[in-house]
């Protein structure tokens, strides 16, 4: 947990596919402090969006995401995550494929490692399929290259964020129109 005059807050770490997605889910969020695009569990220091696209250094596309836990909780944030992507697929979100993708909660305590598991048994009715979603220690986080930041916000008319991300956040936005700032 991090303080800032006498507020607490906590981070909490997901990987369920291109970390353009997930940002933009998670920022809209009230409670939601801010959100970084990045790299966890690899086995290379200081890796590069080049290096974790090659498929071989063990890394996952994160987001580290900054909350106020007297606004959000955790558990919100992990019904979120199952609620707004795939977890029953191996390494992969839709057409982007290889482990980078992977459906991976980084936990940083016993507390959300335990949360984690129980959200992810519930959230395993919503779905024919197995949940595939990893549950693991959260190692090293590599903030991404700066424009990966917002990337969404700052590229509306790309045709990734076009057909990929502005129909998933559509969805997200009605889904979850409650937890909204």
């Amino acid at each position: 947990m991090e303080s800032r005059e006498n507020a607490v807050f906590d981070t909490a770490l997901f990987g369920g596919g291109c970390f353009w997605c997930l940002e933009p889910v998670f920022r809209a969020l009230d409670g939601v402090l801010d959100v970084r695009p990045g790299y966890c569990g690899g086995h290379v220091d200081h890796p590069t969006y080049e290096q974790v696209c090659r498929k071989d250094t063990g890394h996952v596309e994160v987001v580290r995401i900054t909350f106020d836990p007297a606004r959000v909780g955790y558990r919100t944030l992990l019904e979120v995550f199952f609620g707004t992507h795939d977890p029953t697929t191996p390494e992969r979100q839709g057409n982007d494929i290889g482990p980078q993708y992977a459906s991976v909660i980084f936990t940083s305590n016993a507390a959300q490692t335990a949360l984690a598991r129980t959200v992810r048994a519930e959230a395993q009715a919503a779905f024919d399929d197995p949940i595939v979603t990893r549950i693991e220690t959260a190692g090293v986080f590599w903030p991404a290259e700066a424009v990966h930041s917002e990337y969404y916000r700052r590229n509306p008319e790309q045709g990734y964020c076009q057909f990929v991300i502005a129909p998933k956040l559509a969805k997200f936005r009605q889904r979850y129109a409650h937890l909204l700032r």
